[in-house]
């Protein structure tokens, strides 16, 4: 049994793993694998920094491969493999590395399939208008975050006095675990980079 372990920026990011694992599963189908989600939110850590999460990371979380995840927001995508790169250089033999670098937010991801949509909003059934941008234009959206809650929200169908009853953070996350296929992303340079990186990982 192999594993992964995704270093993220935050608990949100942990919907990610879904991806990884159908990216994994696409690649390497004779090697069953676990995903990890590296949660340093309750460690002594007290830093945000890439450098000081790192090393803790992997000593919590060991794995046959590595996905760091950063938002490019408006860093842009070479800048943010730097910084990856730059990071990973100051720990001694780190594991194989995959660079997850969604342009904008990683919410972009998550905004192709109407039916993960509804059923995250628990609401499958649905029948209310759902508006999802172009598959081609996600990756221009100024805030994919706020699209993807506002999907949601309209998804679910509950009337406005009832939706604060409504966790749509929690729904955010559930997305791509009702997700299937993620070859749509293909298409997006950021996810075809990541995949490249995946396929010429020599685990």
């Amino acid at each position: 049994m192999r594993r992964f372990t995704l270093l993220a920026e935050g608990p949100s990011d942990q919907a990610l793993i879904p991806i990884l694992k159908w990216l994994w599963d696409q690649h390497r189908p004779e090697e069953l694998c676990v995903g990890q989600f590296a949660d340093l939110e309750y460690s002594d850590l007290d830093s945000r920094s890439l450098d000081d999460k790192l090393g803790p990371a992997l000593d919590l979380y060991p794995c046959d491969l590595l996905f760091v995840h950063r938002d490019s927001d408006k860093e842009g995508l070479a800048k943010r493999l730097s910084e990856i790169q730059a990071a990973l250089a100051k720990i001694a033999q780190p594991p194989p590395t995959i660079c997850v670098v969604p342009v904008r937010m990683s919410e972009a991801w998550m905004l192709f399939d109407e039916k993960a949509i509804r059923k995250a909003a628990e609401n499958p059934r649905g029948t209310m208008k759902l508006t999802l941008p172009a598959p081609a234009k996600v990756e221009k959206l100024p805030d994919p975050k706020t699209v993807l809650r506002e999907l949601l929200k309209t998804a679910c169908g509950l009337p406005a006095h009832r939706m604060r009853r409504f966790n749509v953070s929690s729904a955010a996350r559930l997305v791509t675990e009702f997700i299937q296929d993620f070859s749509p992303l293909r298409h997006l340079p950021a996810f075809a980079q990541m995949e490249d990186a995946f396929k010429k990982a020599r685990l």
